[in-house]
């Protein structure tokens, strides 16, 4: 096993990995370092999960089961570059592209009949949503912005949108029967299994079982009302209609794979209510799912002018739509992976409540959020804004994030226990001691789901917490609400540890609306806190303020502490890959900044030192954080426009400040010496590297593949420079 594995993924990250990994590889080996590749990518994972349907060279090992394996060794250390989160168009797309290249998949069974292929769908639905994190994160995390980072985006702040009092932008919610509002939590006093049944007047159907909690875990259960949903929805549409804005619909249909495309779909058909009611009986004949989205319908409509017409008409009648691509005309009901909330909401935020509407202009936004639960940070955030204008971000502070992710933790709906109800009746949690731990009456349609946290996960998030903020000594706030029933099962745990520990008086407990706005105060006065979130809302900050503070959460510092002592290394988040990608493939010019590479490969290296014994790599590591600051300092980021400097120019000046670091330091005589030509070549060079960087700029780039590029195809793309190549091997 190799000391370091920097992962392979999907998309711009990947790509950026063809011209970067080879610096680090030839830098890493000097200090006796080993860094090799495991494939996490969506397309590796497709192929891994199929073996018997391939040739032997086809074959894919299943690298993400061998990771889970490792994170939960002392030897663990891993980089983890952002991957896919698959909805389901981007699993049938990866498939479609893996098939025509000669990989004998099946099909992805939307409607599966047989048991053959009802386990060829369970393998795929495996696959979907967040897959990777919750097998990679068996540590809690550790998010912030890099002090270099920080200090770059204060000295350099970025536009942002004007706020004024009058806006028209708002979040919407439901205001009871939604997840939060039905929400049950206990904590067990001892281990259990458990299993889930519906009972209806027909009998009983166990939903799943087999489900094993240790004592302490936090077991919680809830449900959303499909008939308020739809209740909701209809009257958003036309609540935005009269007040002239936006409608835009907010959700995690990545991640949450089972719970949000289904809430996704109900907008979809909310939005479209007169056609389906018109047409429900053919559009279902032609297989059409609203959960799939308006562009899938679209495409399965097409050549039926009495339905399109009706589409038409309906679209005319309704409230203009909060727009993914105007000039395209993708809406924001075409994908469900097309708005994410984590990075939907920020980004509408940062531009002072403004969303592109069908006719190319800003409007505000109608922001709905179906369920609660959350919605109050976004909610409140726009609230602030409008009374205090925008943020500086030249002046603000910063919030860091301790998250409690650990094994799972928390509700996230990609858990194998969230279902849609087929019937009427009661589901029911019940332990294998017979005891009922929650039930719900419920309707069909309806959504119910569980999720679990284990009590080590807890413990270990709450001491994370103490040695950060001992380490800052800024203010900490657990953003927990005792009303709520899960939160308040967390609190039970929180305080007796802040207690025991004479830490107390450090902390404070606000339900997440007052954590918002106290967040925002501080980092307004320009001061920093830490906020200490369970899952979800890790997810969703550590977005929100690096948007708003950096412009981009993918130049946050993310690090997880493994439960058992090693190390995950995390490189911000990937949101706008996709577009990367489509710019590269049409100009040769990739956009995507390594800056959260470059954090994370500093932290690995000192990680690595110190539980190895290694200085050499501790002197590669400090070094790293040398050469990142010079990036900052010379403002060699890459560029966003075409003809400009792209990431792989800026690897070019990552590796000549690393290698000028390297020789200028004196902790090891034996480096410096080693790097010093490295260092020589890559400054008398520069011209002649970066002219052959910038001569293939321009030209459609041909990389063989979206999901799975063919490897020489794209390294001939990612490596452009002989000169550069000749010199880091």
């Amino acid at each position: 096993m190799s000391d370091i594995i920097y992962t392979k993924v999907d998309e711009a990250p990947e790509l950026a990995s063809a011209s970067f990994l080879p610096i680090i590889q030839k830098f890493a080996a000097a200090a006796g370092v080993t860094v090799g590749t495991r494939d996490i990518s969506l397309a590796g994972r497709i192929l891994a999960a199929f073996p018997e349907n391939l040739s032997e060279d086809q074959r894919q090992s299943d690298d993400l089961a061998e990771l889970g394996r490792l994170v939960k060794t002392p030897e663990a250390n891993v980089i983890k570059l952002p991957n896919i989160s698959a909805s389901v168009p981007q699993l049938v797309a990866a498939i479609k592209e893996l098939q025509a290249k000669g990989y004998a998949l099946p099909d992805y069974p939307e409607a599966p009949q047989s048991e053959a292929e009802k386990d060829v769908r369970a393998r795929y639905d495996a696959i979907k949503g967040s897959a990777v994190n919750p097998v990679l994160r068996e540590g809690n995390s550790d998010r912030r912005a890099a002090k270099a980072v920080k200090s770059f985006a204060q000295k350099n702040p970025h536009r942002m949108g004007e706020w004024t009092a009058d806006s028209k932008t708002h979040v919407s919610s439901m205001s009871g029967n939604d997840f939060v509002s039905n929400e049950k939590s206990a904590t067990l006093s001892r281990d259990a299994v458990a299993r889930i049944v519906l009972e209806t007047d027909t009998g009983e159907t166990v939903l799943k079982e087999g489900i094993a909690f240790p004592v302490g875990t936090v077991v919680d259960a809830t449900f959303m009302s499909v008939a308020a949903l739809k209740e909701f929805l209809a009257a958003e549409i036309e609540k935005t209609k009269s007040q002239g804005i936006l409608f835009s619909m907010h959700l995690k249909a990545t991640m949450m794979k089972v719970s949000d495309p289904i809430l996704f779909g109900h907008g979809v058909r909310a939005f479209l209510a007169p056609v389906f009611e018109a047409h429900g009986d053919t559009l279902a004949d032609l297989g059409v799912n609203p959960n799939s989205g308006l562009g899938d319908l679209f495409a399965r409509v097409e050549g039926h002018d009495d339905i399109l017409a009706a589409i038409e008409a309906c679209m005319a009648d309704r409230p203009p739509m909060y727009m993914v691509d105007s000039d395209k005309g993708i809406t924001n009901l075409h994908v469900s992976s097309d708005v994410i909330i984590d990075a939907s909401m920020p980004a509408l935020i940062r531009a002072g409540g403004k969303g592109w509407g069908p006719d190319g202009k800003e409007a505000d936004a109608n922001c709905v959020i179906p369920d609660n639960s959350y919605a109050p940070v976004y909610d409140e955030t726009i609230r602030f804004f409008k009374e205090n204008g925008k943020l500086n971000p030249a002046t603000a502070g910063t919030v860091q994030n301790i998250g409690l992710m650990a094994q799972k933790a928390e509700e996230y709906g990609s858990h194998p226990t969230t279902f849609e109800i087929p019937a009427a009746g009661t589901v029911r949690m019940i332990l294998d001691d017979g005891t009922i731990l929650h039930e719900h009456v419920v309707e069909a349609g309806d959504i119910w789901r569980s999720a679990s946290t284990r009590k080590a996960p807890i413990e270990d998030w709450v001491n994370l917490a103490i040695f950060r903020q001992k380490a800052e000594g800024c203010s900490a706030i657990f953003w927990l609400d005792e009303t709520r029933a899960h939160d308040a099962e967390l609190i039970a745990y929180v305080r007796p540890i802040l207690e025991a520990q004479g830490v107390a008086d450090r902390f404070s407990i606000m339900a997440p609306r007052e954590a918002t706005r106290a967040s925002l105060e501080i980092i307004t006065a320009g001061d920093n806190t830490i906020a200490i979130t369970g899952n979800v809302l890790r997810d969703y900050l550590t977005d929100l303020f690096p948007i708003l503070e950096l412009a981009t959460s993918a130049k946050m510092l993310s690090i997880v502490k493994l439960m058992n002592g090693g190390g995950l290394f995390e490189t911000g988040a990937g949101g706008s890959a996709p577009k990367h990608v489509q710019q590269l493939a049409a100009q040769n010019h990739l956009r995507w900044d390594s800056l959260g590479e470059f954090c994370a490969l500093g932290e690995s290296l000192v990680f690595l030192a110190d539980a190895r014994g290694n200085e050499k790599a501790r002197v590669l590591g400090a070094t790293v954080e040398e050469a990142t600051q010079g990036i900052l300092d010379n403002d060699r980021s890459p560029s966003r426009k075409v003809g400009e400097p792209d990431n792989r120019d800026s690897h070019y000046w990552f590796a000549r400040y690393w290698a000028e670091a390297l020789a200028a330091q004196t902790a090891d005589a034996g480096l410096a010496e080693h790097f010093a030509p490295v260092a020589e070549a890559l400054a008398a060079n520069e011209v002649k590297i970066l002219a052959e960087l910038a001569a293939v700029q321009g030209p459609a780039a041909d990389l063989g593949g979206y999901y799975r590029t063919d490897a020489a195809k794209t390294d001939a793309v990612m490596r452009p420079s002989e000169t550069l190549n000749g010199i880091v091997g």
